[in-house]
Protein backbone atom coordinates (compact mmCIF):
# COMPACT_ATOMS: atom_id res chain seq x y z
CA UNK A 1 0.00 0.00 0.00
CA UNK A 2 2.69 2.43 1.09
CA UNK A 3 4.47 1.60 -1.64
CA UNK A 4 1.64 2.56 -4.69
CA UNK A 5 1.11 5.59 -2.25
CA UNK A 6 4.49 6.75 -2.79
CA UNK A 7 3.61 5.80 -7.09
CA UNK A 8 0.80 8.37 -7.03
CA UNK A 9 1.65 10.65 -4.70
CA UNK A 10 1.03 14.46 -6.03
CA UNK A 11 1.99 17.49 -4.02
CA UNK A 12 2.99 21.02 -5.01
CA UNK A 13 6.20 20.81 -3.13
CA UNK A 14 8.42 19.72 -5.45
CA UNK A 15 11.07 18.40 -3.18
CA UNK A 16 9.02 16.12 -1.74
CA UNK A 17 8.05 15.13 -4.72
CA UNK A 18 11.33 14.57 -6.19
CA UNK A 19 11.94 12.77 -2.79
CA UNK A 20 8.85 10.16 -3.26
CA UNK A 21 9.79 9.39 -6.92
CA UNK A 22 13.34 8.58 -5.48
CA UNK A 23 12.39 6.31 -2.99
CA UNK A 24 9.71 4.90 -4.97
CA UNK A 25 12.88 4.37 -7.51
CA UNK A 26 14.67 2.13 -5.16
CA UNK A 27 11.42 0.11 -3.81
CA UNK A 28 11.00 -0.93 -7.67
CA UNK A 29 14.60 -2.39 -7.33
CA UNK A 30 14.63 -3.84 -4.05
CA UNK A 31 11.38 -5.40 -3.59
CA UNK A 32 12.06 -8.41 -6.42
CA UNK A 33 15.23 -8.42 -4.75
CA UNK A 34 14.13 -9.36 -1.66
CA UNK A 35 11.41 -11.82 -2.90
CA UNK A 36 14.29 -13.46 -4.76
CA UNK A 37 16.48 -13.53 -1.74
CA UNK A 38 13.26 -15.02 0.28
CA UNK A 39 12.67 -17.71 -2.67
CA UNK A 40 16.55 -19.02 -2.46
CA UNK A 41 16.15 -19.21 1.17
CA UNK A 42 13.16 -21.29 1.17
CA UNK A 43 14.19 -23.12 -1.58
CA UNK A 44 17.85 -24.07 0.27
CA UNK A 45 16.53 -24.20 3.76
CA UNK A 46 13.35 -25.64 4.02
CA UNK A 47 13.30 -27.84 0.80
CA UNK A 48 17.05 -28.79 0.93
CA UNK A 49 17.47 -27.66 -2.51
CA UNK A 50 20.66 -26.89 -4.07
CA UNK A 51 20.42 -23.24 -5.81
CA UNK A 52 22.60 -23.03 -8.83
CA UNK A 53 25.40 -19.87 -8.17
CA UNK A 54 23.65 -17.67 -11.10
CA UNK A 55 20.41 -17.86 -9.70
CA UNK A 56 21.45 -16.36 -5.74
CA UNK A 57 21.47 -13.34 -4.72
CA UNK A 58 24.22 -12.37 -2.38
CA UNK A 59 23.79 -8.76 -2.18
CA UNK A 60 20.69 -7.03 -2.23
CA UNK A 61 22.43 -3.51 -2.78
CA UNK A 62 25.33 -4.99 -5.07
CA UNK A 63 23.11 -7.72 -7.35
CA UNK A 64 25.76 -8.01 -10.24
CA UNK A 65 27.93 -9.52 -7.45
CA UNK A 66 29.31 -13.11 -8.05
CA UNK A 67 30.26 -15.80 -6.05
CA UNK A 68 33.49 -17.06 -6.59
CA UNK A 69 34.68 -20.76 -4.86
CA UNK A 70 38.62 -21.84 -6.33
CA UNK A 71 39.00 -25.23 -4.95
CA UNK A 72 38.97 -25.57 -1.52
CA UNK A 73 39.98 -22.03 -0.47
CA UNK A 74 37.10 -19.88 1.11
CA UNK A 75 34.22 -18.53 -0.62
CA UNK A 76 34.37 -15.12 -2.00
CA UNK A 77 32.01 -12.40 -3.25
CA UNK A 78 32.51 -9.84 -6.07
CA UNK A 79 34.02 -10.62 -9.52
CA UNK A 80 37.26 -12.42 -11.07
CA UNK A 81 40.10 -10.63 -12.55
CA UNK A 82 42.55 -11.83 -15.12
CA UNK A 83 46.17 -9.49 -15.02
CA UNK A 84 48.61 -9.34 -17.85
CA UNK A 85 52.33 -8.01 -16.49
CA UNK A 86 56.10 -8.39 -17.78
CA UNK A 87 59.25 -7.48 -16.51
CA UNK A 88 58.44 -3.98 -16.42
CA UNK A 89 56.07 -4.60 -13.66
CA UNK A 90 53.10 -3.04 -15.78
CA UNK A 91 49.96 -4.09 -15.65
CA UNK A 92 49.45 -4.53 -19.35
CA UNK A 93 45.38 -5.73 -19.60
CA UNK A 94 42.86 -6.54 -17.33
CA UNK A 95 40.21 -8.87 -17.99
CA UNK A 96 37.03 -8.17 -15.19
CA UNK A 97 34.83 -11.48 -15.88
CA UNK A 98 31.51 -11.72 -14.87
CA UNK A 99 29.71 -15.66 -13.27
CA UNK A 100 32.90 -17.88 -11.84
CA UNK A 101 34.23 -19.67 -15.31
CA UNK A 102 37.10 -21.82 -14.80
CA UNK A 103 40.66 -20.19 -15.50
CA UNK A 104 41.26 -22.62 -17.63
CA UNK A 105 38.51 -21.68 -19.63
CA UNK A 106 40.06 -18.13 -20.08
CA UNK A 107 43.66 -18.81 -20.49
CA UNK A 108 43.27 -18.46 -24.96
CA UNK A 109 41.14 -15.37 -24.64
CA UNK A 110 43.76 -13.20 -22.51
CA UNK A 111 46.42 -14.94 -25.28
CA UNK A 112 44.38 -13.53 -27.80
CA UNK A 113 43.64 -9.97 -26.06
CA UNK A 114 47.71 -9.41 -25.98
CA UNK A 115 47.92 -10.01 -29.39
CA UNK A 116 44.80 -7.32 -30.00
CA UNK A 117 46.95 -4.99 -27.83
CA UNK A 118 50.41 -5.34 -28.93
CA UNK A 119 49.97 -7.25 -32.41
CA UNK A 120 51.79 -9.80 -31.60
CA UNK A 121 51.62 -13.15 -29.26
CA UNK A 122 54.61 -13.22 -26.94
CA UNK A 123 57.20 -15.54 -27.32
CA UNK A 124 57.35 -16.86 -23.57
CA UNK A 125 54.50 -16.90 -20.75
CA UNK A 126 54.04 -17.84 -17.20
CA UNK A 127 50.32 -18.67 -15.77
CA UNK A 128 48.94 -19.35 -13.03
CA UNK A 129 48.36 -23.32 -12.28
CA UNK A 130 44.68 -22.65 -12.71
CA UNK A 131 45.44 -22.20 -16.39
CA UNK A 132 47.06 -25.47 -16.88
CA UNK A 133 45.55 -27.55 -19.67
CA UNK A 134 45.95 -30.10 -22.18
CA UNK A 135 44.27 -28.12 -24.39
CA UNK A 136 45.47 -24.71 -23.72
CA UNK A 137 48.89 -25.98 -24.06
CA UNK A 138 48.15 -27.26 -27.52
CA UNK A 139 46.26 -23.86 -28.82
CA UNK A 140 49.16 -21.89 -27.30
CA UNK A 141 52.12 -23.33 -29.06
CA UNK A 142 49.45 -23.37 -32.49
CA UNK A 143 51.11 -22.33 -35.72
CA UNK A 144 48.64 -19.16 -35.65
CA UNK A 145 50.31 -18.50 -32.12
CA UNK A 146 53.98 -19.58 -31.94
CA UNK A 147 54.57 -19.31 -28.28
CA UNK A 148 57.63 -21.23 -27.93
CA UNK A 149 57.36 -21.52 -24.11
CA UNK A 150 54.33 -21.62 -21.76
CA UNK A 151 55.24 -22.23 -18.26
CA UNK A 152 51.88 -22.97 -15.89
CA UNK A 153 52.71 -22.99 -12.40
CA UNK A 154 51.17 -26.33 -11.99
CA UNK A 155 51.78 -28.80 -14.02
CA UNK A 156 48.58 -30.86 -14.03
CA UNK A 157 49.77 -33.85 -15.37
CA UNK A 158 51.74 -31.67 -18.22
CA UNK A 159 55.83 -32.46 -18.79
CA UNK A 160 57.93 -29.82 -18.53
CA UNK A 161 59.75 -30.41 -22.03
CA UNK A 162 56.14 -30.02 -23.52
CA UNK A 163 55.81 -26.76 -22.28
CA UNK A 164 59.52 -25.37 -22.78
CA UNK A 165 62.44 -25.92 -25.01
CA UNK A 166 64.14 -26.85 -21.69
CA UNK A 167 63.63 -27.53 -17.74
CA UNK A 168 66.04 -24.54 -17.09
CA UNK A 169 63.11 -22.08 -19.25
CA UNK A 170 60.36 -24.13 -17.33
CA UNK A 171 62.38 -22.88 -14.31
CA UNK A 172 62.90 -19.51 -14.80
CA UNK A 173 59.33 -18.30 -16.25
CA UNK A 174 58.18 -20.25 -12.89
CA UNK A 175 60.06 -17.71 -10.91
CA UNK A 176 58.93 -15.08 -13.19
CA UNK A 177 55.30 -15.62 -11.91
CA UNK A 178 56.33 -15.69 -8.42
CA UNK A 179 57.39 -12.44 -8.77
CA UNK A 180 54.06 -11.30 -10.38
CA UNK A 181 52.06 -12.31 -7.40
CA UNK A 182 54.27 -9.18 -5.47
CA UNK A 183 52.42 -6.61 -7.89
CA UNK A 184 48.87 -8.12 -7.07
CA UNK A 185 49.81 -7.95 -3.71
CA UNK A 186 50.67 -3.82 -4.29
CA UNK A 187 47.71 -3.48 -5.96
CA UNK A 188 45.59 -4.62 -3.08
CA UNK A 189 47.72 -3.64 -0.21
CA UNK A 190 48.48 0.23 -1.74
CA UNK A 191 45.94 0.67 -4.54
CA UNK A 192 42.35 -0.84 -2.85
CA UNK A 193 41.92 -3.60 -4.87
CA UNK A 194 40.92 -5.49 -2.25
CA UNK A 195 37.26 -4.74 -1.62
CA UNK A 196 35.52 -2.01 -4.04
CA UNK A 197 33.97 0.36 -2.90
CA UNK A 198 32.28 1.97 -5.40
CA UNK A 199 28.32 0.61 -6.26
CA UNK A 200 27.01 -1.03 -9.61
CA UNK A 201 29.22 -3.40 -11.95
CA UNK A 202 30.17 -0.48 -14.22
CA UNK A 203 31.70 1.47 -11.22
CA UNK A 204 33.44 -1.85 -10.51
CA UNK A 205 35.06 -1.73 -13.88
CA UNK A 206 36.32 1.86 -13.40
CA UNK A 207 37.26 1.24 -9.60
CA UNK A 208 39.29 -1.52 -11.00
CA UNK A 209 40.88 0.17 -13.78
CA UNK A 210 41.65 3.20 -11.54
CA UNK A 211 43.65 1.23 -9.31
CA UNK A 212 45.57 -0.49 -12.29
CA UNK A 213 46.59 3.01 -14.06
CA UNK A 214 47.41 4.83 -10.69
CA UNK A 215 49.62 1.72 -10.03
CA UNK A 216 51.07 2.05 -13.78
CA UNK A 217 51.33 5.44 -13.24
CA UNK A 218 53.20 5.10 -10.03
CA UNK A 219 55.58 2.37 -11.31
CA UNK A 220 56.57 4.85 -14.17
CA UNK A 221 57.23 7.68 -12.17
CA UNK A 222 59.56 5.79 -9.78
CA UNK A 223 61.45 4.59 -12.65
CA UNK A 224 65.25 5.22 -13.27
CA UNK A 225 64.60 6.33 -17.03
CA UNK A 226 62.20 9.17 -15.66
CA UNK A 227 64.80 10.61 -13.17
CA UNK A 228 66.36 13.62 -14.20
Amino acid sequence: MAFQCLASCTTSDLTKMALAMAIHGQLEELIPLAEQVMDQTRRRVIHGEQVPAEEKVVSIFEPHTDIIKKDRRETLYGHKICLSGGASNLISDCLIVEGNPADSSLTVEMLDRHDQIFGRYPLKVALDGGFASKENLKAAKAKSRKIRDVCFAKKRGLKEEDMCRSTWMYKKLRHFRAGIESSISWLKRCFGLTRCTWRSFRSFNSYVWSSIVSANLFTIARSPKCVT
